[in-house]
């Protein structure tokens, strides 16, 4: 009898460092050839983190024409606006896209609340950190396992925090490599796209909300102050990230 042809071994998977310089080329191309090229790499092994905002939004829009292949994901943190979950639903419908929701732990949310409260996030930065751990980053790295990549739609221009987001990063914490195609973006070129291709976007923003996440940590924002100043209004400008995309 024949003995069975060994099977081939899957490739190994390239370590993130080398997946920077692999692709250090694309650190100045445009959104569309930083799609193509993560298609081309990673296809469904790679994934959209999404919040769904107006970024988001756009950064779905390109990948369903130069990224087909890529997943899409968000953090239900329990807080989320209707107005959120309204948009989720256009955009399974609209791309017949799956959204894989990732929820915060059952038994931590209860801890936090039973012995903290509803609202412990506003009394201090540490305690909105713990909340925010809780709800988001021990979600996000369940939601990375066994990827390869992520990609995000992190602009420069949003905040403070956000200056020297670059378009390739190495994310240290989960061993991936991270793509932010719209890092050069302006908030005029995000609109601009929405306007001429008709991009379905959270109707939080036509109400002064240029940022959106969790209901009770945001809100709309005066002319003069930048995009994010609406999230975490009551702490300092350099402290408004939750602790997915860890300020450098």
């Amino acid at each position: 009898m024949t003995p069975p042809l060994p099977q081939a071994s899957p490739a190994p998977k390239a370590p993130a460092e080398a997946l920077l310089a692999e692709a250090a080329d694309l650190k100045n191309a445009s959104a569309e050839a930083v799609l193509a090229w993560t298609e081309r790499r990673f296809g469904a092994r790679a994934a959209i983190a999404s919040s769904f905002g107006v970024e988001d939004m756009v950064l779905i829009d390109l990948a369903r024409q130069h990224a087909p292949s890529l997943r899409i994901f968000t953090l239900d943190t329990g807080r989320l606006p209707p107005e959120t979950y309204e948009l989720i639903e256009v955009v399974r419908k609209r791309y017949g896209a799956t959204v894989e929701t990732y929820f915060p732990e059952r038994e931590q949310v209860e801890a936090l609340e039973s012995t903290k409260g509803y609202f412990s996030f506003r009394q201090s930065l540490e305690a909105r950190k713990e909340c925010c751990a809780i709800r988001k980053v021990a979600p996000l790295k369940r939601a990375l396992a066994g990827r390869e990549a992520w990609v995000t739609g992190l602009r420069r221009e949003q905040s403070v925090t956000r200056t020297d987001v670059e378009t390739l990063e190495l994310d240290s914490t989960h061993g991936l490599l991270k793509l932010n195609p719209l890092a050069a973006w302006s908030s005029r070129d995000i609109w601009a796209y929405v306007r001429a291709n008709g991009v379905p976007y959270n109707a939080l923003h036509d109400r002064g909300y240029p940022s959106i996440g969790c209901a009770p940590c945001t809100r709309a924002v005066k002319p003069y102050e930048d995009e994010r100043a609406g999230r975490w209004w009551w702490e300092s400008a350099e402290n408004r990230e939750c602790g997915l995309h860890p300020v450098r």
